[in-house]
């Protein structure tokens, strides 16, 4: 469990720093947001999910959403109290999470 909450959080920080250099931001300070951010939430996410799957016969959605909302939420909260170019705060958290879940999924079935 120790190793997929490490290459959890390792992908997840390469794909959301990526993000935010890919759609051509490059404050400092908000990419280091954009990293501490994520090291508070996908530990909490990804552990919660791996506790729900193993513990529950939950469906897989039904755990996913609210989690993935969460990480939204509490993201775009912190980008939008804290961060200095974040136009859109929201619509960042929501545009670097999928991306980041889209490639996550992607990675899995490839490996």
């Amino acid at each position: 469990m120790v190793w997929a909450l490490v290459v959890s959080l390792v992908l997840t920080l390469l794909l959301e720093t990526g993000f935010f250099l890919l759609i051509g931001k490059r404050n400092k300070k908000d990419l280091l947001l954009v990293i501490l951010v994520n090291i508070i939430t996908n530990p909490v996410v990804v552990l919660t999910y791996l506790l729900a799957i193993l513990y529950t016969d939950w469906n897989h959605v039904l755990i996913v959403i609210p989690l993935e909302l969460f990480a939204v939420l509490t993201e775009g909260f912190y980008y939008s109290k804290y961060g200095q170019d974040f136009g859109r705060p929201y619509s960042f958290s929501i545009a670097a999470n999928v991306f980041s879940f889209g490639m996550g999924v992607l990675l899995q079935r490839i490996f």
